[in-house]
Protein backbone atom coordinates (compact mmCIF):
# COMPACT_ATOMS: atom_id res chain seq x y z
CA UNK A 1 0.00 0.00 0.00
CA UNK A 2 2.62 2.33 0.75
CA UNK A 3 4.45 1.77 -2.97
CA UNK A 4 0.60 2.41 -4.01
CA UNK A 5 0.59 6.28 -2.10
CA UNK A 6 3.89 6.95 -3.03
CA UNK A 7 3.15 6.62 -6.74
CA UNK A 8 0.18 9.42 -5.10
CA UNK A 9 2.26 11.74 -4.36
CA UNK A 10 5.15 11.65 -6.64
CA UNK A 11 2.79 11.14 -9.38
CA UNK A 12 1.99 7.58 -11.08
CA UNK A 13 4.76 7.05 -14.15
CA UNK A 14 6.22 10.05 -13.54
CA UNK A 15 9.31 8.76 -12.92
CA UNK A 16 10.96 10.76 -10.29
CA UNK A 17 9.54 12.25 -7.01
CA UNK A 18 11.85 15.22 -7.48
CA UNK A 19 9.54 17.89 -9.72
CA UNK A 20 12.72 19.38 -11.29
CA UNK A 21 14.03 15.64 -12.27
CA UNK A 22 10.70 15.13 -13.03
CA UNK A 23 10.43 17.52 -15.75
CA UNK A 24 13.84 16.79 -17.48
CA UNK A 25 12.50 13.29 -17.61
CA UNK A 26 9.27 14.72 -19.14
CA UNK A 27 11.04 16.46 -21.85
CA UNK A 28 13.01 12.82 -22.99
CA UNK A 29 9.25 11.25 -22.63
CA UNK A 30 6.54 10.92 -25.40
CA UNK A 31 3.27 12.44 -23.75
CA UNK A 32 -0.19 11.76 -26.03
CA UNK A 33 -1.77 14.60 -27.90
CA UNK A 34 -4.90 15.44 -26.64
CA UNK A 35 -7.58 13.69 -28.66
CA UNK A 36 -10.90 14.90 -27.53
CA UNK A 37 -12.60 18.55 -27.62
CA UNK A 38 -15.31 18.68 -25.50
CA UNK A 39 -15.03 17.62 -21.29
CA UNK A 40 -18.65 17.42 -19.41
CA UNK A 41 -19.84 16.01 -16.10
CA UNK A 42 -22.37 13.62 -16.17
CA UNK A 43 -24.55 12.02 -13.49
CA UNK A 44 -23.57 8.13 -13.45
CA UNK A 45 -24.59 5.67 -11.05
CA UNK A 46 -23.33 6.42 -7.72
CA UNK A 47 -22.63 9.56 -8.78
CA UNK A 48 -20.87 11.99 -11.66
CA UNK A 49 -19.15 11.01 -14.40
CA UNK A 50 -16.23 12.79 -16.82
CA UNK A 51 -17.09 12.56 -20.44
CA UNK A 52 -14.52 13.20 -23.14
CA UNK A 53 -16.17 13.69 -26.78
CA UNK A 54 -19.37 12.06 -24.67
CA UNK A 55 -17.08 9.04 -23.95
CA UNK A 56 -16.61 8.36 -19.92
CA UNK A 57 -13.17 8.27 -18.59
CA UNK A 58 -11.75 5.12 -16.80
CA UNK A 59 -8.81 5.01 -14.45
CA UNK A 60 -5.51 3.12 -15.33
CA UNK A 61 -6.98 -0.11 -13.90
CA UNK A 62 -9.87 0.20 -16.56
CA UNK A 63 -12.87 1.22 -13.40
CA UNK A 64 -14.80 4.06 -14.11
CA UNK A 65 -13.61 7.45 -12.82
CA UNK A 66 -17.16 8.30 -10.86
CA UNK A 67 -16.77 10.70 -8.15
CA UNK A 68 -19.79 11.04 -5.58
CA UNK A 69 -20.55 14.77 -5.87
CA UNK A 70 -20.39 16.94 -8.82
CA UNK A 71 -18.08 19.72 -7.49
CA UNK A 72 -15.51 17.04 -6.95
CA UNK A 73 -16.14 15.58 -11.08
CA UNK A 74 -16.05 19.42 -11.61
CA UNK A 75 -12.22 19.80 -10.30
CA UNK A 76 -10.88 16.60 -12.97
CA UNK A 77 -12.83 17.98 -15.73
CA UNK A 78 -11.41 21.16 -15.51
CA UNK A 79 -7.91 19.52 -15.53
CA UNK A 80 -8.95 17.28 -18.53
CA UNK A 81 -10.16 20.91 -20.05
CA UNK A 82 -6.84 22.98 -19.63
CA UNK A 83 -4.78 20.38 -21.25
CA UNK A 84 -3.02 21.82 -24.68
CA UNK A 85 -2.37 20.04 -27.17
CA UNK A 86 -0.68 17.06 -25.19
CA UNK A 87 -1.70 15.63 -21.73
CA UNK A 88 0.22 16.19 -19.23
CA UNK A 89 -0.03 14.35 -15.93
CA UNK A 90 1.99 16.65 -14.19
CA UNK A 91 -0.87 19.02 -14.63
CA UNK A 92 -3.35 17.19 -13.42
CA UNK A 93 -3.34 16.02 -9.57
CA UNK A 94 -6.72 15.89 -8.68
CA UNK A 95 -6.98 13.06 -11.65
CA UNK A 96 -4.16 11.21 -10.17
CA UNK A 97 -5.46 11.05 -6.63
CA UNK A 98 -8.51 10.54 -7.72
CA UNK A 99 -7.09 7.25 -10.15
CA UNK A 100 -5.09 6.18 -7.09
CA UNK A 101 -7.68 5.90 -4.78
CA UNK A 102 -9.86 4.32 -7.15
CA UNK A 103 -7.53 1.64 -7.99
CA UNK A 104 -5.21 1.57 -5.24
CA UNK A 105 -6.78 2.62 -1.90
CA UNK A 106 -9.96 1.22 -2.14
CA UNK A 107 -8.56 -2.44 -2.51
CA UNK A 108 -7.49 -1.53 1.76
CA UNK A 109 -8.22 1.69 3.20
CA UNK A 110 -7.66 -0.04 6.11
CA UNK A 111 -3.93 -0.02 5.71
CA UNK A 112 -3.75 3.77 4.45
CA UNK A 113 -5.56 5.12 7.51
CA UNK A 114 -3.26 2.85 9.84
CA UNK A 115 -0.36 5.18 7.74
CA UNK A 116 -1.68 8.47 8.69
CA UNK A 117 -1.84 7.32 12.44
CA UNK A 118 2.14 6.42 12.11
CA UNK A 119 2.28 10.12 10.97
CA UNK A 120 0.85 11.36 14.02
CA UNK A 121 2.32 9.28 16.30
CA UNK A 122 5.41 11.33 15.67
CA UNK A 123 3.64 14.57 13.91
CA UNK A 124 5.71 17.48 13.19
CA UNK A 125 3.77 19.62 15.11
CA UNK A 126 5.11 17.74 18.52
CA UNK A 127 8.88 18.75 17.86
CA UNK A 128 9.82 22.37 18.53
CA UNK A 129 13.27 24.32 17.97
CA UNK A 130 14.81 25.46 21.33
CA UNK A 131 16.81 28.31 19.46
CA UNK A 132 16.75 30.62 17.89
CA UNK A 133 13.77 33.10 19.25
CA UNK A 134 12.12 33.66 16.44
CA UNK A 135 11.86 30.04 15.06
CA UNK A 136 10.03 29.36 18.53
CA UNK A 137 7.93 31.76 18.02
CA UNK A 138 7.14 31.22 14.87
CA UNK A 139 6.36 27.67 15.44
CA UNK A 140 4.22 28.26 18.45
CA UNK A 141 2.21 30.79 16.14
CA UNK A 142 1.01 28.39 13.69
CA UNK A 143 1.23 24.77 15.94
CA UNK A 144 -0.45 25.74 19.19
CA UNK A 145 -3.22 26.65 17.98
CA UNK A 146 -3.68 23.08 15.82
CA UNK A 147 -2.80 20.94 18.93
CA UNK A 148 -5.27 23.27 21.15
CA UNK A 149 -7.43 22.33 18.83
CA UNK A 150 -6.61 18.83 18.73
CA UNK A 151 -7.40 18.15 22.46
CA UNK A 152 -10.49 20.54 22.72
CA UNK A 153 -12.14 19.52 19.44
CA UNK A 154 -10.86 15.55 18.62
CA UNK A 155 -10.02 15.09 22.51
CA UNK A 156 -6.31 14.14 21.80
CA UNK A 157 -3.70 15.13 23.93
CA UNK A 158 -0.11 15.45 22.09
CA UNK A 159 2.84 15.43 24.17
CA UNK A 160 5.43 18.07 22.50
CA UNK A 161 9.60 17.87 22.84
CA UNK A 162 12.25 20.21 21.96
CA UNK A 163 14.57 18.76 19.01
CA UNK A 164 14.67 15.39 17.36
CA UNK A 165 14.39 12.82 20.45
CA UNK A 166 11.11 10.47 20.02
CA UNK A 167 8.03 11.13 22.36
CA UNK A 168 5.83 8.55 22.66
CA UNK A 169 2.47 9.81 22.39
CA UNK A 170 -0.55 8.56 24.19
CA UNK A 171 -2.15 5.88 22.92
CA UNK A 172 -5.57 6.83 23.94
CA UNK A 173 -4.68 10.15 21.63
CA UNK A 174 -3.64 8.21 18.65
CA UNK A 175 -7.22 5.56 18.88
CA UNK A 176 -9.12 8.87 19.54
CA UNK A 177 -7.25 10.13 16.03
CA UNK A 178 -8.48 6.54 14.49
CA UNK A 179 -12.00 6.80 15.33
CA UNK A 180 -12.31 10.12 13.31
CA UNK A 181 -10.18 9.04 10.34
CA UNK A 182 -12.76 5.67 10.57
CA UNK A 183 -15.56 7.85 10.00
CA UNK A 184 -13.56 9.29 6.73
CA UNK A 185 -12.94 5.86 5.36
CA UNK A 186 -14.18 6.50 1.77
CA UNK A 187 -10.97 5.80 -0.18
CA UNK A 188 -11.08 9.85 -2.02
CA UNK A 189 -11.31 11.37 1.47
CA UNK A 190 -8.71 8.91 2.57
CA UNK A 191 -6.10 9.46 -0.31
CA UNK A 192 -6.89 13.31 0.12
CA UNK A 193 -6.17 13.07 3.90
CA UNK A 194 -2.99 11.10 3.34
CA UNK A 195 -1.04 13.50 1.01
CA UNK A 196 -2.06 15.98 3.06
CA UNK A 197 -0.43 14.55 6.02
CA UNK A 198 2.29 12.84 3.74
CA UNK A 199 3.48 16.60 2.13
CA UNK A 200 3.24 18.62 5.35
CA UNK A 201 4.55 15.57 8.24
CA UNK A 202 1.30 16.27 9.97
CA UNK A 203 -1.63 13.77 10.36
CA UNK A 204 -2.97 16.77 13.00
CA UNK A 205 -2.79 19.81 10.07
CA UNK A 206 -4.54 17.14 7.63
CA UNK A 207 -7.86 16.63 10.31
CA UNK A 208 -7.52 20.24 11.03
CA UNK A 209 -8.47 21.30 6.99
CA UNK A 210 -10.74 18.06 6.41
CA UNK A 211 -12.71 19.49 9.52
CA UNK A 212 -12.14 23.28 7.89
CA UNK A 213 -10.62 24.84 11.33
CA UNK A 214 -7.87 25.53 9.08
CA UNK A 215 -7.36 26.74 5.19
CA UNK A 216 -4.71 24.83 2.35
CA UNK A 217 -2.62 27.63 2.41
CA UNK A 218 -2.77 27.84 6.57
CA UNK A 219 -1.95 24.72 6.67
CA UNK A 220 0.66 24.65 3.94
CA UNK A 221 2.94 27.56 5.63
CA UNK A 222 2.10 25.64 9.44
CA UNK A 223 3.58 22.57 7.90
CA UNK A 224 6.64 24.13 5.95
CA UNK A 225 8.08 27.05 9.09
CA UNK A 226 11.18 25.42 9.17
CA UNK A 227 12.12 25.44 5.69
CA UNK A 228 10.59 28.93 4.98
CA UNK A 229 12.71 30.26 8.12
CA UNK A 230 16.15 28.28 6.72
CA UNK A 231 15.07 30.00 3.42
CA UNK A 232 14.73 33.34 5.12
CA UNK A 233 17.98 33.44 6.80
CA UNK A 234 20.25 31.66 4.33
CA UNK A 235 18.59 32.06 1.13
CA UNK A 236 16.33 30.34 -1.60
CA UNK A 237 17.29 27.60 -3.84
CA UNK A 238 15.69 27.64 -6.98
CA UNK A 239 15.56 23.81 -7.66
CA UNK A 240 14.21 24.18 -3.85
CA UNK A 241 11.46 26.71 -4.51
CA UNK A 242 10.46 24.05 -8.04
CA UNK A 243 10.10 21.37 -5.39
CA UNK A 244 8.08 23.45 -2.96
CA UNK A 245 5.83 24.66 -5.89
CA UNK A 246 5.09 21.50 -7.25
CA UNK A 247 4.48 20.02 -3.73
CA UNK A 248 1.89 22.61 -2.65
CA UNK A 249 0.18 22.35 -5.87
CA UNK A 250 -0.69 18.47 -5.12
CA UNK A 251 -1.68 19.51 -1.42
CA UNK A 252 -4.16 22.22 -2.74
CA UNK A 253 -5.36 19.60 -4.75
CA UNK A 254 -5.87 17.58 -1.83
CA UNK A 255 -7.48 20.20 -0.36
CA UNK A 256 -9.69 21.24 -2.92
CA UNK A 257 -10.87 17.71 -3.34
CA UNK A 258 -11.84 17.27 0.18
CA UNK A 259 -14.25 20.31 0.05
CA UNK A 260 -15.61 19.18 -3.19
CA UNK A 261 -16.47 16.10 -1.37
CA UNK A 262 -18.66 17.80 1.14
CA UNK A 263 -20.95 18.63 -1.70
Amino acid sequence: MRDILNDLEAGKQLSDPDPVRRAQIQMKTHLPKRFYKAVSVAPAENGFAIHLDGKPVRTPGKALLVLPTEKAAALVADEFAAQGEIIDPVTMPVMRLVNTAIDGVASDPQAVLEDILRFASSDLLCYRADAPQGLVDRQNEHWDPIIDWARSALGARFHLAEGVIHVEQPRESIAVLGVHLAQRADPLRLAAIHVMTSLTGSALLALAVEFGEIDGDAAWTAGHVDEDWQAEQWGHDAEAVARGSARKRDFLAAVGLVEALKG
